[in-house]
């Protein structure tokens, strides 16, 4: 578990690819990831569903980070530290046209698409470097930003549901890291999770009905699932070492997630319930933060 609320720095995802009718041009679905080739760099890598075609998107001395593909799959929002703190910028997904979209010293980090790629939800230190963040959302070329949390605890890590109305999100507002859903104005913030342990990383299934989440409620983190309304939770993963930060395909049914089942972390794939769990890279160094493209599964 990369302590997501741990965030004096942004950590890093990026997805890559271009939008087509089979999902994503050159090829079909694709998985982007982070792989840290030291504590304080890393940079963004894609790969083929099936873990074939491995490519590098960003090259940087410094973070590059935490994404999200536009709906259509042209462009990619991430976390970048190349401008001194860790500000928000997209690119196209072939990882060409860098561009900054937040200029704030405090940091923002953690963007979210949301499903009609009009707007972006993220995670903002604006109100100082030390004090703590809040989610925020501003339209997709950075203009208009406004505050949609106000709580003196971290609020971060916002993921939209698939039809836009609201936005789930982590916050340590009663103590420690539980998942928490807000519309997505901001009204109406409601804890999902209950429990003492850290829950974190939600990620919604495409039918709205579902959020997958990491949790180490039972000890180490594991990928759990739950309904949107937070009952029925179900665990997915079972292992001694650490599962999380868990997405979805497009289609619902796998789940990427990373893991350091196999001695360091790589990404892995599996079936939505669980099943079927599968390493797509093998790579020396930390491999994190799998994000699947849009389109056709």
């Amino acid at each position: 578990m990369k302590q997501a609320l741990a965030l004096s720095a942004a950590l890093a995802v990026v997805i890559g690819g271009l939008a087509s009718a089979c999902g994503v041009a050159g090829g079909g679905p694709k998985i982007a990831f982070a792989r840290l080739s030291s504590a304080e760099a890393a940079d963004v890598y894609v790969v083929n569903a099936d873990g074939s075609g491995q490519r590098r998107l960003t090259s940087n001395p410094e973070w590059d980070g935490y994404p999200a593909w536009s709906p259509d799959g042209r462009r990619i929002v991430f976390d970048s530290e190349r401008a001194g703190n860790v500000g928000i910028f997209v690119m196209n997904a072939d990882g060409s046209g860098k561009r900054r979209l937040t200029r704030n010293p405090g940091g923002d980090a953690m963007a979210a698409w949301s499903p009609d790629g009009s707007r972006i939800a993220f995670a903002s230190w604006r109100l100082g470097r030390h004090i703590h963040p809040d989610v925020y959302v501003m339209n997709a070329d950075g203009s208009a930003q406004r505050r949609l949390t106000r709580d003196p605890a971290n609020d971060v890590l916002p993921d939209w549901s698939p039809n836009g109305r609201r936005i789930a999100f982590v916050s340590k507002r009663d103590g420690n890291s539980e998942l928490y859903v807000m519309n997505a104005d901001g009204s109406e913030q409601r804890r999902l999770t209950r429990n003492p342990a850290d829950d974190a990383e939600p990620a919604w299934s495409p039918d709205g009905r579902t959020i997958a989440f990491e949790s180490d409620r039972d000890g180490n983190f594991d990928v759990f699932l739950m309904n949107s309304d937070g009952s029925d939770l179900r665990r997915l993963t079972r292992n001694p070492a650490a599962d999380a930060e868990p997405g979805w395909s497009s289609d619902g049914r796998s789940i990427v997630f990373d893991s350091n089942r196999d001695g360091n972390s790589e990404i892995y794939v599996m079936s939505a319930d669980g099943s079927g769990p599968r390493r797509l890279t093998h790579d020396a160094a930390e491999d994190d933060w799998p994000v699947w493209s849009p389109g056709r599964h």
